[in-house]
């Protein structure tokens, strides 16, 4: 296996902004920011490749990701499984994305949804 940049963060060898750990999972903020504040991503201690690999190890980061949505009246929960769902890391990770009125941040599927109406 080549280099996973997610199992590296859980051995601790990557640097990372982790915001919860868990003996199973962490909640590490993008890189980039995220999308809005409060955006985090959950993610395994072990290496599943996406949520349909191991279905135990994802119900184990579902439940630390709920966790950390009880904290926000609102937020999205979203993970993909393969390119054309736009997973581009190949480890399960889960991201909780807090929203709120009029934040301005269209979900992927938004524009082609409305187009379908």
């Amino acid at each position: 296996m080549t280099t996973c940049v997610f199992c590296s963060i859980a051995a601790g060898t990557a640097p990372a902004t982790i915001t919860r750990e868990w003996p199973d999972a962490l909640a590490v903020r993008p890189r980039t920011g995220g999308v809005n504040p409060g955006h985090v991503f959950v993610l395994p201690r072990v290496h599943v490749e996406d949520a349909g690999t191991d279905p135990h190890v994802t119900a184990t980061v579902m439940r630390r990701a709920a966790e950390l949505m009880a904290e926000h009246p609102a937020a999205n929960l979203i993970t993909s499984k393969g390119p054309e769902a736009t997973q581009s890391v190949y480890h399960l990770h889960v991201h909780v994305v807090p929203r709120q009125a009029d934040d301005g941040l269209p979900l992927p599927w938004t524009p082609q949804h409305t187009a379908h109406k």
